[in-house]
């Protein structure tokens, strides 16, 4: 199904048991709370995702598992993080062949690409494939950034058509609209600036939180938009304990911490990742644990809005 580059889009966790196997009935589990509460497509893959330590047919098995949970109510989007491009454009094949239905593109991995080698790779992408893209712009985590003249560029590509936006400059959003107006629709890649970037003129959110808190994250995104913004404040409030824990070098543990404690989720990650322990779980454990205990209640108007 097309992609509509708005709304919550939640960049899910891969669920593992504590032999690092991919547990399915957990991540189904997962994926299906994301429908229920009304995101707009699933992001499969992603640094949440734990992409750097999955094989290649683990992202077929995922790919495969949400299209079925999916059943033409979301798109499903895969993640493509890669060092080399004859690599990102092999598993850009993939992606489109196991039926994704859009893609998130990182810049190349572990090395700081220019402009010139910035632009090649996206366009080299982008013109292999008849998929939409969503390009990631993170220079905090991965070093290169996205740059307007870049995305000039990019402009004449009918399928590179959003950003995820996480430079944490919330200026950017309005630096894109001035610029391109709806030519590029953008997405909020950090938790802490969602509501921030929501009113300044974003399209949506690529969420970590969502994945234990699938309905809050969407209510927030819709007070916003509905100009409701003493109740959205309100809300933002109380999560932000929470969404905190996305912009944390550990966020895939944290997240997934919370995903255990409210029952969408395993716990366990992937090797080099480790579990946490002692005082720095204690000390997550607590504010998430926190946050429960004075979750607001989701309004039955969202309920019913969200099942329709």
């Amino acid at each position: 199904m097309p992609v509509i580059w708005k709304g919550v889009m939640p960049a899910v966790t891969t669920k593992f048991d504590e032999n690092g196997d991919v547990v399915l009935p957990a991540f189904e589990k997962n994926l299906k709370a994301q429908i229920d509460a009304g995101v707009s497509a699933l992001i499969l893959g992603g640094t949440l995702g734990e992409s750097s330590v999955l094989e290649v047919s683990e992202k077929k098995l995922l790919v495969d598992t949400a299209l079925v949970v999916a059943e033409k109510r979301v798109p499903v989007i895969l993640n493509i993080a890669e060092g080399s491009l004859r690599e990102a454009l092999r598993q850009t094949a993939l992606a489109e062949e196991w039926g994704a239905e859009g893609l998130m593109v990182l810049p190349p991995m572990r090395y700081k690409s220019d402009h010139r080698e910035t632009v090649h790779w996206y366009k080299t992408i982008a013109k292999s494939t008849s998929l939409p893209i969503l390009v990631y712009n993170n220079p905090v985590d991965y070093k290169t950034e996205i740059t307007l003249d870049m995305f000039a560029e990019f402009a004449e590509l009918e399928n590179i058509q959003a950003v995820k936006e996480s430079t944490r400059d919330v200026t950017n959003v309005t630096r894109m609209k001035n610029k391109f107006g709806d030519r590029f629709k953008i997405l909020c890649g950090v938790d802490t600036l969602s509501m921030e970037e929501l009113v300044l003129g974003a399209d949506g959110l690529v969420a970590g939180l969502v994945c234990a808190f699938p309905a809050e994250t969407v209510w927030l995104y819709k007070l916003v938009k509905q100009g409701k913004i003493k109740e959205a404040t309100a809300l933002y409030r109380w999560f932000m304990p929470l969404l905190e824990l996305d912009i944390h070098p550990k966020l895939v543990q944290y997240i997934k911490l919370a995903e255990s404690v409210v029952g969408l989720g395993t716990e366990h990650v992937r090797e080099p990742r480790l579990p946490l322990a002692g005082e720095e779980r204690e000390r997550v454990l607590k504010i998430i644990k926190d946050a429960v205990a004075c979750r607001p209640g989701i309004p039955e108007s969202l309920v019913a809005d969200t099942a329709q």
